[in-house]
């Protein structure tokens, strides 16, 4: 488990029930997170809802995981513990908050 002064595992847990990764990103040092894309996924509910008042049986219907996922980096809070990130992830990233 990650350990530091001022921090909590009841904080982190908080956290991790975010379900926008953006202001998971820009809490008080939060460094990056890493999941799913919330549109796609309420896209794809979407899609089974429609299927079900369609007629479609839910049980006959495939689980799906995800496919869309983004990475958001806070460089502001990396910075202010003195952690580099590497321009390789800074590329990849869907959003980098300065």
């Amino acid at each position: 488990m990650w350990s530091r002064r001022g921090s909590s595992p009841r904080i982190v847990m908080l956290l991790c029930g975010e379900e926008n990764l953006r202001e998971v990103a820009k809490a008080p040092g939060a460094v990056m997170s890493y999941g799913p894309n919330q549109i796609d996924m309420w896209k794809r509910a979407a899609i089974f809802v429609d299927k079900t008042l369609r007629g479609s049986k839910p049980a006959d219907m495939p689980v799906e995981r995800p496919t869309k996922f983004e990475l958001v980096i806070n460089l502001k809070s990396a910075k202010s513990i003195g952690l580099t990130v590497p321009s390789m992830l800074l590329v990849g990233a869907d959003e980098v908050i300065e």
